[in-house]
């Protein structure tokens, strides 16, 4: 029974129709009502959720009959953006290109449109998401101040994370949550995020009255939310 229930490797291996092997993370949910296929679109990855008492091969010929639909699903995910030299970043509108740094600079720094980043592989891509992290820090903490004099309501803190779903949050306490990868989003798009979650110190709801305050402080905001909807998914293939 144990091989049914629980299986020992949570990763298996599924055929696509076009010869691809792709591999399909297990996991058993008490929740779970039917077996269910999900596809992260930040990174591709494909998770078969199955009820605890649910067959193992029940389960992965489900997944085999859905092969097509994981096959178009992944092939319409955006490509990923890792963080390595060539690769062009948008930064509050700016394009930025990533290269090494000239003549053997140990520093990184910002030069026009490049960024020069010093190390090689992981130590670089870590440094690029640590200066990202810092702008959006940086440019989130002061637009989200400004906005909250606006409503006359303080901010508690203000943290920079990388939530797999949500671009921002607040607490009943005035603390503030934003994704640092809203520094890759149109000015007018990050923005508009600061300007919700700072509304939601004056109203924690999502009513009418909440959207007459967004739109008090940055006007009409629904292209920025449209924007969001479809692109969202971009944003996370960075990195």
């Amino acid at each position: 029974m144990k091989s049914i229930l629980q299986p020992a490797d949570p990763v298996r291996q599924l055929a696509l129709p076009d010869g691809r092997e792709i591999a399909l993370m297990l996991r058993r949910s008490a929740r779970a009502r039917r077996v269910t296929l999900r596809i992260d679109d930040a990174n591709g990855k494909v998770e078969l959720v199955m009820p605890r008492r649910a067959a193992l091969r029940d389960g992965l010929a489900f997944a085999q009959k859905k092969a097509n639909w994981i096959a178009a699903r992944l092939d319409a995910l955006p490509p990923a953006v890792p963080f390595r030299p060539g690769a062009v970043l948008p930064v509050l509108g700016d394009s930025i290109a990533l290269m090494q740094p000239v003549n053997g600079a140990k520093r990184l720094r910002r030069v026009e449109d490049t960024l020069q980043v010093p190390g090689e592989d992981a130590e670089f891509a870590g440094r690029v998401r640590r200066w990202l992290i810092a702008e959006a820090r940086r440019e989130i903490g002061v637009r989200a101040h400004e906005l909250a004099l606006e409503v006359g309501r303080p901010i508690k803190r203000i943290a920079i994370r990388d939530p797999a779903t949500r671009w921002g949050s607040c607490s009943a306490a005035g603390d503030l949550s934003f994704s640092w990868r809203l520094i890759l989003a149109p000015p007018d798009v990050l923005e508009y995020v600061i300007a919700h979650e700072v509304a939601h110190l004056r109203q924690m709801n999502h009513s009418h009255r909440f959207w007459a305050l967004v739109e008090t402080l940055i006007g009409d905001c629904s292209a920025d939310r449209a924007w969001l909807r479809r692109n969202g998914t971009l944003l996370r293939r960075y990195g």
